[in-house]
């Protein structure tokens, strides 16, 4: 950030004060230095507020922030953070989402829709368990899970046509196929429809909290960070605010909560106040304008904020607590069990939609090709099965479960055949997808799949119905309309809700 010369805090315009020019340089792509001169506002303020007048409505709020100096703070979709204890309305079930991405593809045949029955080359090593659901087996390597299945509504009938990694999850994170099709992206593009939080977030972003779309411990990131998980058409201000994890200290980074070093309280109240009487004297009416001092005051607000900064002091949280989600120390396991437990402390800080990504890195997570049954008995299934089961029982007894929805599911499921590498490739012809909470109906299985679950049997669900689902608790119309750039309308979901999960 731009600091004033000492002696000039009064008289002197920075970058945090004179927006105006972040708004240019922004949108130039130039950079400034930060040396600035006494005189009079004139002159160079008139040129600065024309070229004003010429910007549209919408601005890109993250460049305008970075270049202004506070940071990489995404200011709207960011910083809200307040929990409610108003009655929800008459229409909407729930208050938050948690949405878990098993990278990779999970294996349905292995986990929640096993075929005892098949022949070999199809159910595999694993034998299925009975659960606290009457008539429902899981596989046997979720044993935490089995005990839950009272809590828990399976679909078995998910499908969709995308083969590779990029579409699918775009798919699954969307509920649209990507524009270009079924492909892997191998430089990054720009996302086109927006992702479950984001359309959340901008239908209702008047009297959203603090916080309105969290994601973590990173971005999907398959070659490149697959563009899925933001705002697409909706701009970048309706991304999502990234939770970074830290796996080195089994935790979370909460640099851009943190004030500059020499930056006081005082001085922030000092620098705020200028930034109005600076508004005062100039008349400033324009819309951007406007727009991005409201960003200004709730970045001004968060850096004050004391509930959304304490749910990210996960450390605070008791051993015995952070050992019920898991606390593992090999490489690419560490923060999987304390991801959701910070999803835990994100809906009780009133965040409406968690995004957790279970894996990051390409070839170590559920893309089982070779050795599936090995990578899952020892390292895939076992912190799922104990992270998963701990937070819907925390949920549950802090009296969060029927206000939360909890959506388990990977891209894809596996292949029925499995290969000559002890593996099963990719399947999204037909996959499971895991529900909690929310109001969903504890016990129920919805579709089923064939004989060896390559294909949907009854009932198909598209991850378009899922999609529709999310936005109904959430009191939102499916059928709603967004416009994107170009204004052309595009309904939030194609697809219809899954009722037949709730009770």
């Amino acid at each position: 950030m731009c600091c004033l010369r000492d002696g000039y805090e009064k008289t002197l315009a920075i970058d945090l004060l004179w927006p105006q020019r972040a708004i240019i340089a922004a949108r130039q792509n130039e950079s400034y230095s930060g040396s600035h001169r006494k005189g009079k506002l004139s002159g160079l303020m008139l040129q600065q507020r024309a070229k004003l007048r010429m910007l549209p409505d919408i601005l890109n709020r993250r460049s305008l922030l970075q270049a202004s100096g506070i940071g990489a703070l995404n200011l709207w979709s960011l910083m809200r953070a307040q929990v409610s204890a108003e009655r929800l309305p008459a229409k909407q079930k729930i208050r938050s989402c948690v949405f878990v991405y098993y990278y990779g593809g999970q294996s349905h045949l292995d986990t929640y829709d096993m075929k005892p029955d098949a022949p070999a080359t199809v159910r595999g090593e694993f034998n299925p368990i009975a659960t606290s659901a009457p008539g429902v087996q899981i596989c046997e390597h979720l044993p935490h899970m089995a005990k839950l299945m009272h809590k828990v509504a399976i679909v078995r009938s998910m499908h969709h046509n995308n083969r590779l990694h990029d579409s699918a999850g775009t798919e699954v994170f969307t509920g649209r196929q990507g524009p270009k099709g079924d492909r892997e992206e191998f430089a990054p593009i720009s996302q086109f429809f927006p992702c479950h939080g984001a359309v959340l977030n901008f239908l209702r972003k008047e009297n959203s909290p603090d916080v309105a779309h969290a994601l973590l411990p990173w971005l999907f990131h398959n070659v490149v960070d697959v563009p899925c998980q933001g705002g697409g058409f909706l701009g970048s201000s309706f991304d999502p605010f990234q939770i970074i994890g830290d796996p080195a200290s089994v935790g979370y980074k909460v640099d851009i909560l943190n004030r500059l070093e020499g930056l006081s309280q005082q001085r922030v109240s000092t620098r705020r106040d200028l930034l109005k009487q600076f508004d005062s004297a100039m008349a400033i009416s324009e819309k951007p304008i406007q727009q991005l001092r409201s960003f200004y005051d709730k970045a001004f607000e968060l850096l004050d904020s004391k509930t959304f900064r304490q749910a990210m002091q996960i450390d605070e949280e008791k051993l015995e607590t952070r050992e019920r989600y898991g606390l593992h120390k090999e490489h690419n396991q560490q923060l999987r069990g304390q991801n959701l437990l910070m999803a835990r402390r994100l809906v009780e800080a009133g965040v409406p939609f968690i995004n957790v990504q279970d894996f990051r890195q390409q070839g170590q997570n559920w893309d089982s090709h070779a050795k599936n049954f090995e990578k899952n008995k020892k390292t895939l299934l076992p912190p799922a099965d104990q992270s998963l089961s701990a937070l819907i029982e925390e949920l549950d007894e802090r009296g969060l479960l029927d206000s939360t929805l909890i959506v388990a599911t990977g891209e894809f499921g596996r292949t029925p055949k499995i290969n000559g590498n002890a593996g099963r490739d990719h399947w999204p012809d037909c996959y499971s997808l895991l529900l909690a909470g929310g109001g969903i109906q504890g016990g129920a299985v919805y579709g089923s799949s064939d004989r060896t679950g390559a294909y949907p049997a009854d009932s198909p669900v598209t991850p378009a119905d899922l999609a529709a689902t999310i936005y109904s608790l959430f009191g939102i119309d499916p059928q709603t309309h967004i416009h994107d750039q170009t204004g052309r309308p595009w309904r939030i979901s194609d697809g219809r809700v899954i009722d037949g999960v709730f009770g």
